[in-house]
């Protein structure tokens, strides 16, 4: 019971937060894959350098052993990535946002997204007796980062933080916000200072 009362906690949580940062609304899922709104990337890059500084605190506290790895899948992972990836640029929508839309009381990702959901679990179950062989000839059970360069844990989480760092820094410099948003009125021409 408490496992299940987590899991809606956490799910509350992750809904409450893609609501608040406005992640919720088709154009922010969308204008990701047209590059005029990258919050995503910064709201979802965010999550894994806290998910995985958390999960090394865990471990190091000696809990760590208990979080299942999943198998890798090679070409599982990249067909079922690129299929979610054009899903995802094609109905500006992702599971999540489907979820916190729908909470918010939204038509749009009510039925047709609701309905998405579904449509796709069943063809996922349907599909999965003959579709899972084909993807899951490589198998790598308990592969992390980690374990793939050699390396201390500690040392990816070091270089996550780095790489989310310096994407930040990309999407100030290249002016990451909205398109046809201005920074106000500070930002008039020098002329038009000079004539007051």
């Amino acid at each position: 019971m408490t496992e299940i009362l987590a899991s809606a906690g956490v799910g509350f949580a992750f809904g409450w937060l893609l609501q608040k940062a406005g992640l919720s609304r088709y154009e922010r899922i969308a204008d990701v894959y047209r590059f005029k709104d990258l919050t995503v990337v910064k709201f979802l890059l965010s999550a894994l350098l806290a998910g995985a500084f958390t999960l090394r605190l865990l471990d190091a506290a000696g809990l760590g052993s208990s979080l299942p790895v999943p198998s890798t899948y090679f070409a599982g992972n990249v067909l079922g990535g690129v299929l979610f990836g054009v899903g995802m640029a094609a109905s500006g929508f992702c599971p999540g946002t489907v979820a916190a839309g729908a909470g918010e009381g939204r038509l749009d990702y009510l039925v047709p997204g609701m309905l998405g959901l579904v449509v796709g679990a069943l063809a996922f179950g349907f599909s999965y007796p003959w579709v899972f062989p084909l993807v899951a000839r490589d198998v790598r059970p308990g592969l992390t980062f980690a374990v793939w360069l050699g390396v201390d844990p500690w040392l990816v989480v070091v270089l996550l933080a780095e790489v989310t760092f310096l994407v930040f820094y990309a999407i100030e410099r290249s002016g990451g916000r909205r398109a046809g948003e201005h920074e106000g009125p500070s930002e008039q021409p020098r002329s038009e200072h000079a004539a007051q």
